[in-house]
């Protein structure tokens, strides 16, 4: 009877761990880009921009994605009614959320190797490293390599336009 018990208990034991351990590992798995914007609370502006422009499902998929993440702090330097005005104004948007997102997984080490970067709005963004600051265009870069499962994000602190 005792070794029925033990069997039974050992059993238990194992599959209690076994789902604590799934869950676990479920939990620590890392999120897509998307998900972690939506997370932080940093960039609600961008990720309703990337609502508006349809662009979320992008974000999600497999990449690896390079994006430089404004935050909400950014969007409010923008002159007043730019936001609003891109919001009607969707390829425009487009045009600009694209020239944050670069294919490929590139990591702080290599961003401050780099002159430029293609994005996905087909055109290059420049990159400086002057006085410690890693500039991407007019944007200073504030955090880096938040690794997501599809690629990195790196904060910067000012939107990026992209030439005319």
């Amino acid at each position: 009877m005792y070794t029925v018990w033990y069997r039974l208990l050992s059993i238990v034991v194992a599959v209690a761990l076994f789902a604590t351990t799934s869950a676990a590992a479920l939990a620590a798995e890392p999120q897509d880009i998307v998900d972690i914007a939506v997370a932080d609370g940093r960039f609600t502006t961008l990720v309703a921009a990337l609502t508006a422009a349809g662009l979320v499902d992008t974000l999600k998929g497999a990449g690896p994605f390079t994006v430089f993440a404004p935050t909400d702090d950014a969007f409010k330097k923008l002159p007043e009614g730019t936001v609003e005005g891109l919001l009607k104004d969707i390829p425009a948007l487009t045009k600009i959320l694209l020239y944050h997102v670069a294919p490929g997984k590139v990591i702080a080490g290599d961003v401050i190797k780099l002159k430029t970067l293609g994005t996905l709005a087909d055109v290059p963004v420049s990159f400086k490293v002057s006085e410690g600051k890693v500039m991407v265009g007019e944007a200073q870069v504030i955090l880096t390599d938040i690794v997501a499962s599809n690629g990195v994000i790196h904060v910067i602190d000012t939107v990026l336009l992209p030439p005319q």
